[in-house]
């Protein structure tokens, strides 16, 4: 995450301490704060009082809470979410003068959630799932796209600047990304049903469909007869459901499996050809778009680690 505009100079000038040195600039229901630590050190306490959206600016975090007692490494592009009232411990194991370890958080009332949830309620209903949009209170733990690195650098920009419409524009990214947390959690529930029962209804029957046939080139019309839907019911009940095409969920589905062989120690070839995508030039652009990095830098970060 790009936070040049911070100054690290200004920051390292008016730390108090050497670990967790912490900067907070205010925002509407919201608060962004700057965590720069400068030594190693094992077991820092973290509490959220508020939802707090976590993101890895530079170095590694080892993030231990009460599901992961021997801890959680916490990277760069990186998204890790604690919900109100819980603690986490945190080791910096290679904090030092010259390369502090930088993350940000964004604090978020939890009306605010509430008030966005209620919304969703009203405006969008999972196929067949009992399915509320409440913030369910868990840690989130995740490699986030590009999409959303984008978002919260474009927040750092506006909550560290003057800008004339700063309160509104934050007002509106706050928003954005409560509402990706609440689509991402949507959508994993219906994931998740649709592993239990692929044919209850036509959305499920497509989304099995394609998890089950990632190499295969996408037949639109095969899976219009297989949801038992027209083409444009098939493309406006993705976008309500999982808030895409078809074409970019099987797109995603594909990076995320290939992600995951690379992690499992396959070469980035082998990912790249098992899993639908016919030239590696492509594949590693459409990759580092999703994921902040190209598949070589991946599979070096996942040996590392």
């Amino acid at each position: 995450m790009q936070i040049e505009k911070l100054s690290p100079s200004k920051r390292r000038e008016k730390r108090q301490l050497l670990i967790e040195n912490k900067l907070k600039f205010a925002g509407p229901e919201s608060e962004l704060s700057i965590y720069d630590t400068y030594r190693a050190a094992k077991g820092v306490g973290l509490e959220a009082e508020q939802l707090l959206y976590c993101g890895m600016v530079s170095g590694r975090k080892v993030m231990h809470d009460l599901h992961h007692q021997d801890g959680e490494l916490f990277l760069p592009h990186e998204s890790y979410v604690m919900p109100p009232g819980d603690y986490v411990e945190i080791d910096f194991p290679d904090a030092k003068e010259e390369a502090p370890t930088t993350c940000l958080t964004i604090e978020i009332a939890k009306d605010r959630i509430d008030r966005l949830s209620e919304r969703m309620q009203d405006l969008i209903r999972l196929d067949g799932v009992e399915h509320n949009w409440e913030y369910q209170p868990q840690i989130i733990h995740k490699h986030h796209t590009g999409d959303t690195q984008q978002l919260l650098e474009k927040m750092v920009m506006l909550y560290t600047q003057d800008n004339p419409d700063k309160e509104l524009m934050l007002d509106l990214s706050v928003t954005e990304l409560v509402i990706r947390l609440l689509r991402e959690q949507g959508r994993d529930v219906l994931l998740s049903y649709c592993q239990k029962v692929p044919d209850a209804t036509g959305i499920t029957v497509a989304i099995h469909h394609l998890e089950q046939n990632l190499a295969l080139p996408l037949d639109i019309d095969q899976l219009c007869r297989k949801a038992c839907m027209s083409r444009s019911r098939l493309y406006v009940e993705f976008k309500k459901q999982l808030g895409c095409t078809p074409g970019e969920f099987q797109q995603q589905l594909r990076l995320k499996s290939a992600a995951e062989a690379i992690q499992a120690g396959k070469s980035v070839t082998d990912a790249c050809y098992s899993f639908g995508f016919n030239d590696l030039s492509h594949f590693s652009r459409r990759f580092t778009r999703f994921f902040g990095c190209s598949p070589s830098h991946y599979r070096r970060q996942s040996s590392n680690n």
